[in-house]
């Protein structure tokens, strides 16, 4: 009896424990699933390592880029200019919207500040500084932004300016165009490391120091995988996200655009629909 009691203890043990394992893989039942809405109007998740779609919605409708525009520019930016290379802000520059980081006309900073400037604080003159520097002009840049998206294999993305504020002249994207442009960006180290930053400190040439908060609130939350990436938001564009979070070795990406809940939209999506645990 007692080796029956000793074997019947272990097989108890080992159910216990892969009923334990199985709740964990499972962040959502089923009824919180159903009863949760996606309010993005268009996206998508895939694993970009195994080119396996988890979820999609609207994948090739064409939304409002925001500053998940600033990815292409980085990445076009990475491909031209050296990152120690000195560039200096013109008053065009300097006359941008917000969110920007107040440069002045023939402020110089390194290319690799001013690249942390849009991929963690989405600074919008530091955008425009970057395209004029690659390109002469920041609509030279932007003939270019859209030629390299083509080059991706993007069928609906039109780029009007380097920084994703509203243009007179429509501008769009769609969630798989942006999955394409930032599964090509994240192959470089220096913009995989650059956007996992929560605060980040430049310092221009004249020696002003420029302490930036990363937009993405998700570095801050108490989740178990964290998720990186660009946000974005317009009045017209509502609030919009493309990252990555790694399943395994997989990196899996997600673009959201159109959200009224942005991060319960990208929570609910990695969890339920990619299976990893936040």
């Amino acid at each position: 009896m007692s080796i029956l009691f000793k074997v019947f203890k272990k097989i108890s043990i080992v159910i216990v424990i892969v009923i334990f394992i199985a709740d964990i893989s499972v962040p959502f039942s089923s009824a919180e699933a159903e009863a949760y809405s996606v309010s993005a109007t268009a996206a998508i998740f895939s694993n970009s390592t195994k080119v396996v779609r988890y979820y999609g919605k609207n994948v090739h409708t064409k939304v409002p880029p925001a500053s998940t525009t600033k990815v292409m520019t980085a990445l076009l930016v990475l491909e031209k200019l050296p990152l120690n290379k000195i560039v200096t802000a013109s008053e065009r520059a300097a006359s941008a919207q917000p969110t920007k980081i107040h440069v002045s006309p023939g402020e110089k900073f390194r290319v690799s500040d001013l690249l942390h400037a849009i991929l963690v604080k989405s600074a919008n003159d530091a955008s425009i500084v970057l395209a004029e520097a690659a390109a002469g002009s920041e609509w030279e840049f932007v003939k270019m932004m859209n030629k390299r998206a083509r080059q991706l294999g993007c069928k609906n993305t039109k780029f009007m300016n380097s920084n994703g504020l509203p243009t007179k002249e429509s501008q769009y994207t769609t969630p798989y165009d942006m999955y394409l442009i930032f599964r090509e960006a994240i192959k470089h180290p220096f913009f995989k490391a650059a956007i996992k930053n929560k605060h980040k400190t430049i310092t221009s040439q004249s020696g002003r120091t420029i302490k930036l908060t990363s937009h993405n609130k998700m570095l801050f939350f108490d989740w178990k995988n964290r998720i990186y990436g660009k946000t974005g938001w317009t009045r017209s564009a509502k609030a919009c996200f493309v990252g990555y979070v790694q399943k395994g070795d997989d990196i899996c990406i997600i673009a959201v655009f159109g959200c009224t809940r942005r991060w319960d939209d990208i929570k609910h999506i990695v969890s339920h629909y990619g299976g990893i645990s936040l």
